[in-house]
């Protein structure tokens, strides 16, 4: 059964304007998003891949173009709206870690959940779900440590704990592992992997094969055009994780990667 589209996007523009010059950052990029899909983008430093998450993910305005996630085009809404989506249908995980220093790591984690509107629940109720997912990442026994106390391994997992309070149809994700080293890297990867496996759609920014190899799907984008996709989980769905980075390696060759 083919599974619904979360996200579409139309013919999507962005430009900046630089000392009275246009900056064309993407254009005309058109890509969909499925329920469930655990999708990556991949180019060159400065394609446009950050540039595309944010803007899909409405933190940052279109110039032109669509883009359709639950069936509401985001860019007809204003910052309030925009506001309110992102903090109750989206999940954020950044490689920069921002938390709040004078928090602990599990008031972090819970606090979108004590900001929505979306459903409503006791603060020991918000604490639990808290807890329970710190549990699920492992690290429930920093649940009351500063986040300076901690590991940057437990605390990109607090990120993505955080980005689950609310239970998002999406996670947004750039380079969620480009400042772990490699066994916390794959680590983080795992645990979103068994993210994606319940059910939660994935959209990743990274320049590490061995992450977007975990993925269903991969864009490539050079100059703010998408110029390329591949399919792993169709090609590859029986394959060991070597198979599946030398054959997207194989693939990203053919752009000069």
């Amino acid at each position: 059964m083919e599974k619904a589209t979360l996200l579409k996007v139309n013919n999507l523009c962005k430009t900046y304007i630089v000392n009275k010059r246009q900056n064309n950052v993407l254009k005309n990029v058109s890509f969909e998003v499925k329920e469930g899909e655990m999708v990556a983008v991949m180019g060159p430093s400065g394609s446009g891949k950050s540039t595309l998450l944010y803007t899909v993910s409405g933190m940052d305005k279109v110039t032109a173009g669509e883009v359709i996630f639950c069936d509401k085009d985001i860019t007809k809404m204003n910052e309030n709206q925009l506001a309110e989506l992102r903090l109750d249908e989206m999940g954020f995980i950044f490689q920069q870690m921002y938390m709040l220093q004078n928090l602990t790591v599990l008031d972090n984690i819970i606090l979108p959940a004590c900001q929505t509107k979306k459903k409503k629940e006791s603060k020991k109720e918000t604490v639990k779900r808290g807890e329970d997912l710190m549990r699920k990442l492992g690290i429930i026994d920093v649940a009351d440590n500063d986040i300076n106390e901690i590991s940057g391994g437990q605390l990109q997992r607090a990120c993505i704990a955080r980005s689950l309070i609310n239970k998002p149809k999406i996670i947004f994700a750039d380079e969620p592992t480009g400042s772990l080293n490699r066994n916390t890297s794959e680590e983080v990867m795992e645990e979103l992997s068994n993210i994606n496996s319940s059910g939660t759609a994935i959209m990743l920014v990274t320049h590490d094969i061995k992450v977007a190899s975990k993925c269903q799907r991969v864009l490539y984008i050079v100059d703010g055009n998408i110029k390329g996709e591949y399919k792993l989980e169709e090609q590859m769905c029986n394959a060991s994780i070597r198979e599946r980075e030398r054959a997207l390696n194989n693939w990203l060759s053919e752009f000069g990667w």
